[in-house]
């Protein structure tokens, strides 16, 4: 044993260089040369990859390893041949390779060069493939992102699936699996399609302590990214967004604000995108906007911050992305913006996908809403979605434990979601819980009779918000069990009913709610006296506004809205110029509104000697510019928005929220003849008058509350840009 020991650290430092093993690598290779299979769940830099690297070297034959990406394996493949002095140790199998190529690999296979030997799940199923592989001697099988078996992990292949079949046709040898996420719904899944129930399962804590968790509301994303770039200048970052679209478009506003910034997505070419991931791994350019289609096996140590710009799908794929940053152990802070109107967008994109892989992905998307809303904290939650438990109180290394929000006693609401989750059985999921709770009368409640349920209603002085943090904290405690067999299903175990019994202190924190919540102070960067939005100009600002707003007979957010007021705060505009680069105020409203804004800044500087931040310009993007001035012109030749939309490639969301943005900023339009078209007189005027007398806010959402079903978001947006334009501009 002892020598066995000995042998492996001796290989371990000629072939790699490394005097010591780190975590579990040790024993799931030892488990791997006794030949057995072997399930490694080890997180983002834990070093999978020497897992299967190391025996293969050792052990007789030829290793097969099963890997999703050809650029993944590529890495793979020139990283090995650095380590040893035969170029033929590693080879990969794929479509990128000609006739010529084919053959040296069978060769150099055949002579016995070859320990690893790399395929795409698509390519080891060739018959071609699968008649030469039966000829040689393999020692063992690999397949890595073994989370791509699974419906439930965040990369789904379909032809994962057939990996074990294959195997059972090329010839039997021990099996690894490698995952750096999986929630024991996906593990189980992986174990039981590749006939590994027997498996050791060698499994490593997903903690990563060195990674800041932070979620922000979407309200001007954009300009917290440069401010946040700013602040860490000469440090490398990726960006990931949901669309190429809006990843070029990013990357360019980067650019012109003097970030070295490149995108990446599978809608380029092979060459471009390679040249980037280079720059970018040469550290030329500091930040890569990209789709989720980079970063796969892209080994860059020293990532210092991973941002989302959109929220990803789920909580798996959150995970393996911001687990890029601070490989090396050092800073890495992963930041999140969040808005519930891109998970709308989300659910619209899974429409005309088979219903069972609708119902899959809506129950992941809810477990990343919980995750971005709740005030617990994030690595509390994170860990305790992948099945591990995190016993510190406050981690201090996220934006709730680093700010938490006040605690409430919910001793007696924990009793009453237990009571009520008795009362109604193991069958369903936490929505119609909380439905029960709140007492509300969906179908599914009606169906099974919970509407005549002693307990139903019962809770209905909080909202449906506020059970699912209690929940979440019943889970997070050990009181409530998700099933994995029937995923998202939830039941009362044994914990739960002793805890009725004897009930224990239960405190909570409430739910974000980003989209009403004003921006943190946080959001708005370091910039200027102390960093933040000056709280006492702030709400002298405010006072003014609404003085102003009382003067001209106003609604105060026809002035100028909360953000825009907050941006001074932060800047300190003094000149009509420099107003006119505040945000959501432009040249209309600067001239229109801002003389007494101007003034009351000016004088409130000199008071309070204030710094002021030199460089307070955000620089847009010449193409937005002409998307600007097309749709002021085209709107101007009264076009149909349908068309201009088409011109500039937008959808009619999209176009809205330009024109939205060019009202906004103070432009004056007149889209009365598109809206006489769309729209009824009476449905026109009823809006209107919302919007002069009734609203406080310019809130979509309040407005959509108010005036009911009978109006359409499209309709009160565009009678909403109508009433903008003609009283504030």
């Amino acid at each position: 044993m002892e020598q066995e020991q000995t042998i492996l650290h001796e290989k371990l430092k000629e072939y790699f260089g490394f005097t010591s093993f780190k975590g579990n690598q040790e024993a799931v290779i030892r488990n791997l040369l006794g030949g057995r299979d072997t399930f490694v769940l080890m997180p983002t830099g834990g070093g999978k990859s020497l897992c299967y690297q190391l025996p293969a070297l050792l052990m007789d034959g030829v290793a097969i390893i099963i890997s999703p990406l050809i650029a993944l394996m590529k890495n793979q493949v020139d990283a090995m041949r650095t380590f040893s002095t035969e170029s033929g140790i590693a080879h990969f199998l794929n479509s990128s390779l000609n006739k010529a190529a084919i053959n040296q690999v069978r060769q150099d296979v055949l002579d016995g060069k070859t320990k690893l030997l790399y395929f795409a799940p698509e390519s080891l199923t060739k018959e071609d493939n699968v008649a030469f592989l039966r000829k040689i001697k393999i020692s063992f099988y690999a397949i890595d992102e073994a989370h791509c078996i699974s419906e439930w992990g965040h990369d789904f292949r379909p032809e994962y699936r057939r990996i074990r079949p294959i195997i059972n046709d090329i010839g039997q040898a021990p099996l690894i699996a490698l995952t750096a996420t999986a929630t024991p719904k996906v593990q189980m899944d992986i174990q039981k399609n590749l006939g590994m129930t027997d498996a050791v399962v060698f499994k490593s804590s997903f903690n990563r302590s060195n990674l800041f968790y932070e979620i922000r509301p979407k309200h001007n994303a954009e300009h917290d990214i440069i401010r946040f770039i700013k602040q860490r200048a000469g440090k490398s970052g990726i960006i990931y967004c949901l669309s190429r679209k809006k990843v070029e478009e990013l990357a360019e506003l980067l650019m012109a604000n003097g970030i070295k910034a490149l995108a990446y997505h599978a809608g380029m070419d092979a060459q471009t995108r390679a040249n980037n991931q280079d720059a970018f791994l040469m550290e030329r350019v500091d930040v890569i906007v990209a789709t989720i289609a980079f970063g796969m096996g892209i080994d860059k140590p020293d990532v210092r911050y991973v941002i989302h710009y959109d929220i990803p799908k789920s909580l798996e794929g959150y995970y393996q992305e911001t687990g890029r940053a601070g490989r090396d152990g050092g800073e890495g802070h992963c930041l999140t913006f969040y808005s519930y109107k891109d998970i709308q967008k989300l659910e619209k994109f899974m429409q005309g996908k088979p219903l069972a892989e609708q119902e899959i992905g809506k129950l992941l998307l809810l477990e990343t809403v919980s995750y971005a809303e709740s005030s617990m904290c994030r690595r509390k939650t994170l860990l305790h979605y992948f099945g591990e438990e995190y016993q510190e109180g406050n981690c201090g290394c996220c934006d709730n434990c680093v700010h938490p929000k006040p605690k409430i006693d919910a001793r007696e609401e924990m009793k009453l979601v237990l009571r009520t989750l008795q009362a109604i059985g193991d069958k369903f999921k936490t929505d119609h819980l909380e439905a029960v709770l709140t007492g509300k009368t969906t179908a599914q409640v009606k169906s099974y009779g919970h509407n005549k349920l002693p307990l139903f209603g019962e809770g209905d002085e909080h909202d449906a918000k506020f059970w699912g943090a209690v929940i979440r904290h019943g889970l997070i405690m050990g009181l409530i069990d998700k099933s994995i067999e029937n995923y998202g299903l939830i039941s009362v175990n044994a914990k739960g009913l002793e805890f009725l019994k004897n009930p224990q202190p239960v405190t909570i924190t409430g739910d974000h709610n980003y989209d009403e919540e004003e921006r943190d102070d946080d959001a708005v960067a370091n910039i200027g006296k102390g960093g933040a939005a000056d709280e006492e100009l702030f709400a002298m600002l405010k006072d003014l506004r609404k003085k102003v707003a009382k003067k001209h007979d106003l609604p105060p957010f026809v002035i100028f809205q909360d953000p825009s007021l907050e941006d001074m705060s932060v800047h300190y505009p003094i000149t009509i110029e420099e107003m006119q680069n505040i945000s959501g105020v432009g040249a209309g409203k600067a001239k229109k509104f801002g003389e007494e804004f101007i003034k009351l800044i000016k004088a409130y500087v000199e008071e309070k000697d204030i710094v002021r931040p030199q460089d307070m310009v955000v620089k847009s993007v010449a193409n937005k510019a002409g998307n600007k001035i097309f749709i002021i012109q085209s709107i101007d030749r009264k076009m149909d928005f349908e068309d201009i939309a088409r011109a500039k490639n937008l959808d009619f969301d999209e176009l809205l929220t330009e024109i939205e943005g060019i009202v906004n900023s103070g432009t004056k339009l007149d889209i009365s003849y598109f809206l006489n078209s769309y729209m009824d007189d009476d449905k026109i005027e009823d809006i209107y008058l919302y919007f002069k007398e009734d609203a406080e806010s310019d809130s979509l959402d309040e407005a959509i509350e108010e005036l009911g079903s009978d109006y359409s978001e499209e309709e009160i947006r565009l009678v909403r840009i109508k009433f903008l334009c003609e009283v504030g501009n």
